[in-house]
């Protein structure tokens, strides 16, 4: 029984993202939450029942109508078509709407317990007299490096700097993902769990 809820689950969680880009179309165009209570205040009329568990019955109606769909849509998702559509309904939101990406992203992580791995190395960036945790987005030979310092605690936004691999060091000990979740807790654990300022980075190469 606990696996085949678990596949339904799923299955509901599939759909969900299949038509995550469709639910941003709707959040736009708010009119479609008022042609939802309508339809499920006349369902809840036909039936002469106005509320279940103290819960309005065309609330209700509605979130089961929801996930009905989310169903559906997840099983439509392992057709080709309906995942070509969701695709294509994506691309242009994504362009459109700024932190669309970050959002799914979001939504995935929570709801799938999917983990991004960055694909960074974690540095100390040398900006006056202090250091500045930071990424190494790439380098090349001649000692060039694009490094991209995160913003506290929204790390997905930040900015770019292009400087020298003299500037910075390596912390070799932290992975891209630690840093990020230690600068999402305005950096505790850099020092007492990572020890970042002791001498066990090792300068860019």
């Amino acid at each position: 029984m606990k696996a085949f809820l678990t596949k339904l689950r799923d299955v509901a969680i599939s759909g969900f993202f299949a038509l995550f880009p469709i639910y941003v179309v709707f959040l736009i165009f708010t009119k479609a939450w008022t042609h939802l209570t309508a339809v499920g205040a006349k369902i809840s009329g036909v039936f002469g029942i106005k509320t279940i568990f103290g819960i309005h019955v065309g609330t209700a109606l509605i979130g089961l109508l929801i996930i009905a769909i989310w169903f559906v849509s997840g099983l439509l998702v392992r057709i080709s078509f309906m995942n070509t559509f969701s695709r294509a309904i994506e691309r242009p939101l994504s362009k459109l709407l700024p932190g669309y990406a970050a959002y799914r992203e979001l939504a995935e992580e929570k709801l799938q317990h999917k983990v991004k791995i960055l694909p960074y190395t974690s540095a100390l960036i040398k900006w006056q007299e202090y250091w500045q945790p930071g990424y190494i987005v790439e380098q090349d030979q001649g000692g060039n490096c694009v490094v991209f310092l995160p913003d506290i605690p929204d790390t997905t936004r930040g900015r770019l700097l292009v400087t020298q691999r003299d500037q910075l060091r390596v912390i070799s000990s932290v992975t891209a993902n630690q840093l990020d979740a230690s600068l999402k807790a305005t950096g505790k654990g850099l020092l007492s769990e990572y020890s970042v300022m002791q001498d066990r980075f090792s300068m860019s190469s």
